[in-house]
């Protein structure tokens, strides 16, 4: 079982004390014996210890940054969201495939922001916008939250902020089972709590440092209990030997082991395996062990928004993949939706 994250070592921004749970976080690390260094910006951490790349790497991705969130203009290219909200930006896993590993570049460290407040008061400014009209926030664009959360409460403060809103709608979506402080929030519904899954192929040889299968199941049961709307996102569906025994399995597993109640009102969302150039090159330099199938000759090259191409499966492979998960989804979820395929 993958432990809750705890950090090897934290950075301050100065302006992170001029908040409460600023103060509070360095407060619980010092408790914890965890090395706290300052530095001029969450932008800016220059010295991270280790001999190279290799190293440096991994000990960013456990390490934990106290920042303050400047910019509040909210944005999202998600299909399941009008906006993004910022509340973190990096994770602690180390999935091969992940496009953090491109989207963060040269700052794989983990960020929380400690301005929760000015960034749930900058939502409501978007929700206003657009009353009567549902406006709907992605929590976890840039990071995988409830990894983090046990530690800083932001993402339960957010979902309790929502559960009290008129027209605003939060959606996550999370590797990780660490979620029993997450059961009691006053979310009155408005919260889509999402988990990534996936055949237990991908999760072994591609999603090291999160949580296994099962726990992400037993961990859904339990959100479905606490009364939240519950979603999956199938990501990244890859083609691999036995995909189609390894997906039927999955679909299978989850039917049999979540309770009546949670297959209701149920999402799926679906996301093919992709890559681009230079997530290819970075994927090779941070897991050189690696055996994701990053061959272009064997993809169809598409483009992509912001004018960066991308390699995807061939029409006749996406196909197959959305008619066997769609299949097998209508088969074992009857009363689920599914919300996209891409």
């Amino acid at each position: 079982m993958v432990k809750p994250f705890v950090p090897q070592l934290v950075y301050v921004e100065p302006s992170a004390l001029d908040y409460s749970l600023g103060k509070e976080l360095v407060h619980k690390f010092e408790q914890m014996g965890v090395e706290i260094r300052q530095t001029t910006s969450h932008n800016q951490i220059r010295n991270l210890p280790g001999e190279n790349d290799f190293q440096r790497y991994r000990i960013a991705k456990s390490t934990l940054v106290l920042g303050v969130r400047k910019t509040l203009k909210f944005d999202t290219s998600k299909p399941s969201a009008e906006y993004a909200i910022p509340l973190v930006t990096g994770c602690m896993g180390h999935c091969h495939y992940c496009y953090l590993q491109t989207t963060m570049g040269s700052k794989p460290y983990i960020r929380t922001y400690v301005n929760v407040e000015d960034i749930l008061a900058a939502a409501d400014k978007y929700m206003l916008e657009r009353a009567p009209q549902p406006t709907r926030f992605e929590a976890s664009c840039t990071s995988d939250i409830v990894g983090v959360d046990h530690l800083t409460h932001t993402l339960k403060r957010t979902i309790e902020h929502f559960g009290q809103s008129e027209h605003g709608q939060l959606r996550f979506v999370t590797k990780f089972a660490h979620v029993d402080h997450l059961l009691d929030a006053k979310h009155n519904g408005r919260t889509r709590f999402r988990f990534s899954i996936n055949a237990d192929y991908i999760i072994k040889n591609f999603e090291p440092g999160t949580s296994r299968l099962q726990e992400r199941i037993e961990a859904s049961a339990k959100v479905a209990n606490a009364g939240y709307p519950l979603g999956f996102i199938i990501a990244p569906i890859y083609l691999h030997e036995g995909w189609k025994e390894g997906y039927t399995e999955l679909i299978q597993t989850l039917e049999s082991s979540l309770p009546a109640s949670a297959k209701n009102n149920v999402t799926f969302e679906m996301i093919q395996h992709r890559f681009t150039k230079p997530a290819k090159r970075v994927i090779q330099q941070n897991y050189p062990m690696t055996k994701l199938e990053l061959e272009e000759s064997k993809r169809k090259w598409k483009w992509g928004r912001y004018g960066i191409g991308k390699y995807v499966y061939t029409d006749t492979e996406q196909e197959e993949i959305k008619d066997t998960l769609g299949s097998l989804i209508n088969t074992y979820f009857p009363q689920a939706k599914i919300e996209y395929f891409t």
